[in-house]
């Protein structure tokens, strides 16, 4: 018996990119060195598969490549990306090419590198959100094959189909190009379940350490937390919210039980990372069901033994972290013993960091069902700090249509006081402000809703795909003045050091 060749995949992290202001500020919320997300995750499945599947990390070298202008208030932005040279790659490196899009703003880069790796001959198979939301610009780009399914289940077939083999199942979740390059989607006659993140393959220790981050949202982040390894513990969300794509993925929810997802840390803590990130923002969706709280307080009591600091850097839902457990009119207040598990910090061990989202519900409470009203919020707040996590980046979104200066007033004002009174509570807590602006995501209602409001200025990926940069007016401010409210708003800290608020702005790049 002859066996098959186990073919190469070259899985490609997209370089890093920038937008540079005239005053030299960078105008986008990507950091150099932070943790790979989802090719851990990715690598892992395809080598599961049989294939030689290796990491491509284009953010390696340190090249800074300008490829484009746009035009935004009074200024020219420059668009930048940082990393390996698009055109020092070779197009034949790898039997097939993956390439995972997940945001707008990598969206021209990611284009350049299909163009320029489609020149082999080589097949492309893109993944990730923003492909997955406007797949024709990669499909003209000259990609093979987009993959809609988001936890994994039709990597194989899809990599089996372009590199020509009979496809091991069905394919399924996918978009193809016909010969018009129009989409062609793919659904399963039969129905096949999305994987659960309980089936996904563990990463060898080689893969953890390459997928390592150096960076985080801190400009004082602690030397002793590096390197950073990253964890989703789940999939899916059990919310519908307006602004948001998982709903869309059909994925239900899903998550790790706590033994699978304790391997997942213990594997990074033997692979040497210092702290490990958990990126889900619905990792409390376990609370939906009541016996699965205690899971919950397995999994951070055995990272605490391990002794593995973690991070939140997406945001975890505040409503689910009451005694009424998220649901609509039940109890808001908040769960002692859940917070001090999820936020707890003793000086070694526990969260050091936490974004929390403070997403201002402007369209109806049935699409942001998931925020508290301010004082049962403000509750909460005092709760996670006095569990002694050391710093919280506090995200709020403004630029929403009903926007206008006497309610952003009223915001600073509010914001203002809980900085105030949180900082009385632990005098040693790092509290900054994150003023992002509006940025719809493609494929949302909240796209929908702001397009055809005429209020959208801007339908560049650079612009409306940036969290700093303003792409739509409200009925009241246009979008510089917007960005003027963020410039303002960013100054809310308890940090004596405004040099280092900055940085949120600007991460170095």
């Amino acid at each position: 018996m002859v066996l098959q060749k186990s073919a190469s995949i070259g899985v490609v992290e997209l370089p890093d990119v920038a937008l540079f202001h005239s005053d030299g500020r960078n105008l986008t919320y990507f950091r150099r060195g932070n943790p790979l997300i989802s090719k851990p995750i990715l690598l892992a499945n395809l080598q599961a598969g049989g294939f030689d599947a290796q990491l491509v990390d284009l953010r390696a070298d340190n090249c800074k490549v300008e490829y484009g202008e746009v035009a935004w208030g009074k200024s020219t932005l420059t668009k930048v990306y940082v990393g390996t040279k698009i055109d020092e790659l070779d197009p034949l490196a790898y039997d097939v090419w993956g390439i995972t899009a997940n945001h707008p703003q990598h969206r021209e880069v990611a284009c350049m590198l299909i163009k320029h790796l489609a020149s082999g001959g080589r097949p492309i198979v893109v993944g990730g959100s923003d492909s997955l939301a406007e797949p024709q610009p990669y499909l003209l780009a000259g990609a093979n094959a987009i993959v809609l399914d988001k936890s994994g289940a039709a990597n194989w077939p899809i990599i089996d189909y372009v590199l020509g083999r009979t496809p091991r199942e069905e394919l399924h979740n996918v978009i193809l190009p016909d010969s018009a390059q129009s989409p062609k989607r793919i659904r399963s006659s039969k129905h096949i379940r999305p994987m659960s993140p309980e089936d996904w393959p563990i990463p060898s220790i080689d893969t953890f350490k390459q997928c390592f981050g150096t960076s985080y949202w801190n400009a004082d982040f602690p030397a002793e937390l590096s390197p950073i390894g990253s964890i989703f513990a789940d999939q899916g969300c059990d919310r519908k919210c307006d602004f948001c794509l998982t709903p869309t993925y059909g994925l239900g929810y899903r998550a790790m039980s706590p033994e699978r997802a304790l391997q997942w840390f213990a594997l990074q803590k033997k692979a040497g990372a210092g702290s490990v990130s958990i990126l889900s923002d619905q990792f409390l969706g376990r609370l939906l069901w009541a016996e699965k709280r205690e899971e919950v307080l397995e999994i951070m009591k055995g990272v605490r033994e391990m002794e593995l600091p973690i991070h939140w850097p997406n945001g975890l839902e505040l409503r689910k972290v009451t005694l009424g457990r998220g649901f609509k009119n039940t109890d808001t207040t908040p769960d002692e013993e859940l917070i001090e598990a999820l936020w707890g910090w003793d000086g070694k061990v526990g969260c050091y960091h936490a974004y929390i989202p403070g997403e201002r519900p402007v369209f109806g409470p049935d699409a942001y069902a998931k925020l508290l009203p301010w004082e049962e919020h403000r509750a909460i707040l005092r709760s996670v700090v006095r569990s002694g996590v050391q710093a919280i980046t506090y995200g709020i979104i403004i630029g929403m249509p009903e926007d206008n200066n006497e309610n952003l007033v009223r915001l600073e004002a509010a914001l203002s006081e809980l900085c105030q009174e949180l900082s009385e509570i632990n005098p040693s807590l790092r509290f900054e402000v994150a003023p992002y602006a509006l940025s719809p995501i493609p494929g949302t209602p909240q796209w929908e809703n702001v397009r055809q409001s005429g209020l959208m200025r801007f339908e560049e990926p650079s612009i409306f795909g940036g969290l700093w940069t303003p792409c739509a007016d409200t009925h009241y401010l246009s979008y510089e003045e917007i960005s003027d409210w963020q410039m303002r708003l960013i100054q809310i800290s308890s940090t004596l050091d405004k040099k280092l608020i900055s940085l949120n702005m600007a991460p170095d790049i």
